[in-house]
């Protein structure tokens, strides 16, 4: 009763290292059944990364259960997320048990949260502001939302602790969905944030063959966000439609994590920008929770949309490395079966055609007929079995090459043309010459 007590006390006001790291232990110590408290690195100046993981399985993956994140507090002066995070565990967690529906959610998802992905420029904020400060970047001046490999530009800049720590942990982890919680705006932003001719930049839209699933995702934030739907923005130079945005269209950025997570981690992820001012007075908090709170929980239901299930040989071992696809919008990447076989897929509710395909063996089609199974949550089961396999593909390999996936189709595609000229050419040449 104590552990419980002292881990409801929780109010609205911010939390330093030392009582983030406190309320966290403390939640974990109350629900140990429930959550499952772990640290995936450390800051620069030594700061652990706590992600508390909350579900009915908490300590591992359960097969068909998929696997969601909240990241708050990338720019250290952006604190509104890295709080509501806080009173979103505290949420679930005294729910669970009572409420029916967080009760389902949780014995049908596992949910991954992480208050602050950057301690020490939290730390380093001295005298909050609404627009700008050093607690923005990392310790090393570095901003970690500029810092993850790009899909359509080179880089030379050096992957910070930070990152790395986030980049193991989207490899070790099925996630299927997440998203990052900023501030200084008010907007649900999705992928791509980067882009070039191939996914539409030169119309000022950065189109990712997902894309419907992603307006769909951005918009069921902003519409159960108490204001965000009406896309006022945060001045009157500023307005999203419907709350949302495509990331390029807003402005372009490099190295962003969403394209990351959505590129190499196969993770659709969204940017939610919750705050006009980026580090408002704590007597704001408590409205700040009650304007996030339905659409928090709306957004991790939508987890369960689409498409599941396991890749297996005729012996009913699972195939590793599988890549399943739904027809017609293929990953540049393409997204492959984790260790126990598994796929999902986030697509929208009608009629695919799902793709297997195991190396060095023929794609197995079937056509599905998704519905919306959010309120039910658990996406559409579908198997696949190959027969002629009767062994095991070795261990999962690398989902993607390194180097700027997007760059080589845009060079691909350039080269293609001269070689059509030379062969037109020729062909005219041949011609004139009989």
């Amino acid at each position: 009763l104590c552990l419980a007590s002292a881990a409801a006390a929780l109010d609205f006001k911010y939390h330093h290292t030392a009582e983030l790291e406190q309320y966290l232990r403390g939640v974990h110590a109350a629900y140990p059944s429930l959550t499952h408290l772990h640290s995936i690195g450390r800051s620069v100046e030594g700061r652990d990364l706590w992600v508390l993981v909350l579900g009915r399985f908490p300590t591992h993956h359960k097969i068909g259960i998929p696997e969601f994140k909240y990241v708050a507090n990338m720019h250290g002066d952006e604190t509104v997320g890295r709080e509501i995070l806080l009173h979103l565990i505290d949420f679930l967690v005294t729910s669970y048990g009572r409420d029916p529906v967080i009760t389902r959610l949780l014995n049908n998802t596992r949910i991954h949260i992480m208050p602050t992905m950057n301690p020490d420029g939290f730390e380093a904020t001295k005298v909050p502001d609404c627009y700008y400060t050093r607690g923005r970047y990392n310790r090393n001046g570095v901003d970690l939302n500029r810092n993850f490999p790009d899909a359509f530009e080179n880089s030379s800049a050096r992957i910070q602790p930070e990152t790395r720590a986030v980049m193991d942990w989207i490899k070790n982890e099925t996630f299927v969905l997440s998203a990052n919680l900023h501030g200084g705006a008010l907007v649900a932003s999705y992928t791509f944030d980067n882009g070039n001719p191939v996914t539409g930049s030169l119309k000022g839209y950065s189109r990712s063959p997902d894309d419907d699933v992603f307006i769909h995702l951005a918009k069921t934030y902003s519409s159960n966000h108490a204001s965000m739907y009406k896309g006022t923005g945060c001045d009157n130079r500023q307005t999203f439609p419907e709350g949302i945005t495509n990331g390029y269209s807003w402005y372009q950025l490099e190295g962003g994590m969403q394209d990351y997570n959505y590129v190499w981690g196969q993770c659709f992820e969204i940017t939610l920008e919750l705050s006009c001012c980026k580090y408002p007075p704590e007597d704001q908090l408590g409205k700040f929770w009650r304007d996030n709170k339905v659409a928090l929980i709306e957004y991790i239901k939508q987890v369960h949309l689409g498409v599941k299930g396991q890749v297996t040989d005729k012996n009913g071992n699972p195939i590793p490395n599988a890549i399943v696809e739904a027809k017609g919008r293929p990953h540049v990447c393409p997204y492959r079966t984790n260790e126990q076989g598994e796929y999902f897929l986030l697509l929208l509710p009608g009629t695919y055609v799902i793709n297997a395909t195991v190396p060095g063996f023929k794609s197995m089609l079937k056509t599905v007929e998704i519905p919306d199974n959010t309120g039910n949550f658990s996406a559409l089961k579908q198997d696949f079995s190959f027969p002629e396999v009767s062994y095991k593909i070795s261990s999962r390999v690398a989902s993607c090459p390194k180097t700027p996936l997007y760059q080589e189709l845009t060079r691909a595609s350039a080269a293609v043309k001269p070689t059509v000229h030379v062969l037109a050419l020729m062909t005219i040449m041949l011609a004139i010459f009989k």
